[in-house]
């Protein structure tokens, strides 16, 4: 596993907000390019995969998380659900601690962070896009949990693209592979100023939870492409 020390002098925080950043909203809009009043009634995702719970820390046990028994395998072979492959990236490379920082900045997590898996891969935008900024999109899935604050444990989908980085869905930490309902995603609105705990999900999250995997916020257009969700079998 990975220790990822902080490096941060902000104020410490009890309760962390989450929300899923503007420039992934873009994204998806661009992407889509789709008006959603036209579609049909069975192409739409309306209800909320979850509802807000009372507890501060979002129903997350503070107790030791599970850990593999084995180091995690470092690559996966190409695969019609996982075109490129994927990639566990070195410890000290930029490529590792690029989507920890994202993580951080969109969390507000400040203490050390230990990593029990990730991995790096890119494929397309979903929906297919023939714009060429949009049709490589660099993903990491990283699961990890902060040793100081457990109940800070969960598994996260960080997403690149040439215009914009940000934190795309996240999943408890005690789930597999890439799987309905368990992976959220959250689209905020300027409008969404309250944050709420979700159970089994870590700290608080602003804006309208949707299914990720499925689709939801209006559209049933699964967060990942059918060419890269297969990057995180057997996670």
């Amino acid at each position: 596993m990975y220790r990822f020390e902080a490096r941060f002098h902000r104020r410490p925080m009890r309760t962390r907000t989450f929300s899923i950043t503007l420039a992934l909203l873009i994204a998806t809009a661009l992407a889509g390019c789709t008006d959603g009043d036209d579609l049909p009634d069975d192409a739409r995702s309306e209800a909320p995969p979850i509802s807000p719970v009372e507890s501060p820390d979002g129903g997350a046990t503070p107790t030791p998380p599970a850990l593999p028994d084995e180091p995690p395998p470092g690559r996966g072979e190409a695969t019609l659900s996982c075109v490129n492959g994927w990639v566990r990236p070195p410890e000290d490379s930029p490529r590792f601690r690029q989507p920890l920082g994202i993580i951080r900045r969109t969390t507000g997590i400040e203490v050390p962070l230990e990593v029990v898996d990730i991995r790096y891969f890119e494929g397309p935008e979903s929906p297919p896009s023939e714009q060429g900024y949009l049709q490589v999109v660099q993903r990491w899935y990283v699961k990890l949990y902060a040793p100081d604050d457990l109940s800070f444990q969960g598994r996260f989908l960080v997403e690149a693209r040439r215009f914009g980085r940000g934190l795309a869905a996240v999943a408890p930490y005690d789930t597999n592979g890439f799987t309905s309902p368990d992976w959220i995603g959250f689209q905020y609105e300027s409008e969404d100023l309250e944050s709420l705990s979700y159970e089994g999900l870590p700290g608080t999250w602003a804006g309208r939870p949707y299914d990720f995997v499925e689709g939801g916020a209006g559209l049933t257009i699964p967060g990942l492409p059918e060419e890269v969700a297969g990057c995180l079998a057997d996670t």
